[in-house]
């Protein structure tokens, strides 16, 4: 007997100094400045354990999109860019972003350093982590989209100027309470400021490098799928589901705050707003591919659900679950007609980033006025023109000066054998297509 109350004890006794730091009564649930510190660094580190696990849905997700002849290569190219976007976000990306002045442009090129204080509500390391994450997955975007013909170590240079350079530039613009944020732009957790970054770096990569050898036919229609059939459709689904998954640490993490009954209440409504969206974009796609075509593409139901989740990105608190439902299903059918679009312009988008992230993000930006009337169309036009009408430019001058330089498209030859056997020396599956 003795020995089981004794274990109670500690739980006991860390319960009650707990209670104690709170303010009296159950109606005021405000904490303590020291335990508010504690809740809001939990959250962050937390939320960006989920989004780091959503390299892993990348990563599934583009492996199973591309032939069995460039698996391993997609393996390498989305450990490596992790690891790139994690050191550049390090050694100038977090200040670029967040030591911007107020209402200004462009912060400064310094290295992250800890002033952490319990009066700041967080600490500063648990903040880099989680924006760090960020970032890594805006870089994210753009591998699956150039897969199968883009050079390894060129593709690597892109990822440390994205990452280090683009994206925290206009991140800070908004985040960082730059310019858009003075102009009154507003996109909670980064449908236009993260996936349509990602979208437009990787569409301005796609038009240079050009589709896979023998992806349009002479007349520009798609070639038949065989030759370019994804790998693995259940591994597809899996790094959809990781995605999903970690979508919740994405837009949860985003309320920045845990050490109130509100802010609890907030990351609860954000969560399950964010799961209805990208039902919603699951079943509009599966719905629009059958009346439309005759049969329920998966692929796009898959694609769908993330085109669900990009558009409520910008807005996951105020909507209401019906609202968080359609502004998901209008996500998933532009990823449907957008993927034609690519098509019908001989875009290749071997995972359609472009589709899901890009477009579908630009439209959840600009529903944000029709939930939240703190919020002009006026001002979330302006953010979404100007972020990726830079990010684009931007990134077709560096992919350009690439390709003039040292060159960002394997040889004919090489794209025959397969990225595996040229870029890695190592091919993901014993039996090859």
């Amino acid at each position: 007997m003795k020995k089981h109350l004794r274990k109670l004890v500690g739980p006991a006794v860390s319960l009650f100094f707990l209670l104690s730091m709170t303010s009296t009564g159950y109606a005021d649930s405000t904490v303590s400045a020291e335990v508010g510190f504690i809740f809001n660094t939990f959250l962050f580190l937390v939320c960006g354990f989920l989004v780091m696990f959503m390299a892993a849905g990348f990563a599934m997700l583009e492996a199973g999109s591309v032939t069995s002849k460039s698996v391993s290569v997609i393996c390498a190219k989305n450990i490596g860019l992790f690891s790139i976007a994690g050191m550049m976000f390090w050694l100038f990306g977090y200040n670029l972003a967040y030591g911007i002045p107020e209402g200004g442009y462009i912060g400064s090129f310094l290295p992250w350093s800890d002033a952490s204080k319990v009066d700041t509500g967080y600490s500063d390391g648990s903040d880099w982590y989680f924006q760090m994450v960020f970032c890594a997955t805006t870089v994210s975007i753009v591998s699956g989209t150039l897969a199968e013909r883009i050079k390894l170590w060129p593709f690597f240079l892109f990822a440390a100027i994205l990452s280090g350079i683009i994206y925290p530039i206009v991140m800070g613009w908004q985040w960082g309470g730059g310019w858009l944020a003075a102009a009154g732009f507003s996109d909670f957790a980064g449908s236009t400021l993260v996936h349509s970054t990602g979208g437009a770096a990787a569409l301005a990569g796609a038009l240079l490098l050009g589709p896979r050898l023998g992806r349009f036919t002479k007349s520009g229609a798609p070639a038949p799928m065989k030759p370019f059939a994804a790998s693995s459709i259940p591994l597809i689904t899996v790094g959809i589901f990781i995605l999903w998954l970690g979508w919740f640490g994405f837009n949860g993490g985003s309320q920045l705050a845990m050490g109130t009954a509100d802010d609890a209440i907030a990351v609860s409504t954000i969560f399950m707003n964010t799961f209805l969206a990208g039902a919603g974009g699951v079943m509009a796609a599966a719905t629009v591919t059958r009346l439309a075509f005759g049969k329920t593409d998966v692929i796009q139901m898959l694609n769908g659900c993330i085109g669900g989740l990009v558009a409520i990105t910008a807005e996951p608190l105020m909507p209401s679950p019906l609202a968080a439902i359609l502004i998901g299903a209008v996500g998933g059918v532009i990823v449907v007609y957008g993927t034609k679009l690519l098509f019908s312009l001989k875009i290749d988008d071997v995972v359609g980033a472009v589709p899901a992230h890009l477009f579908a993000g630009i439209w959840g930006t600009l529903a944000v006025p029709i939930t939240n009337p703190d919020t002009t169309f006026g001002a979330q036009f302006l953010g979404v023109i100007s972020i990726n009408v830079f990010v684009f430019i931007v990134a077709l001058a560096v992919w350009g000066i690439m390709k003039s330089t040292i060159g960002i498209r394997l040889s004919k030859e090489a794209e025959l054998k397969g990225t595996d056997v040229v870029e890695t020396g190592v091919i993901g599956y014993a039996i090859r297509d």
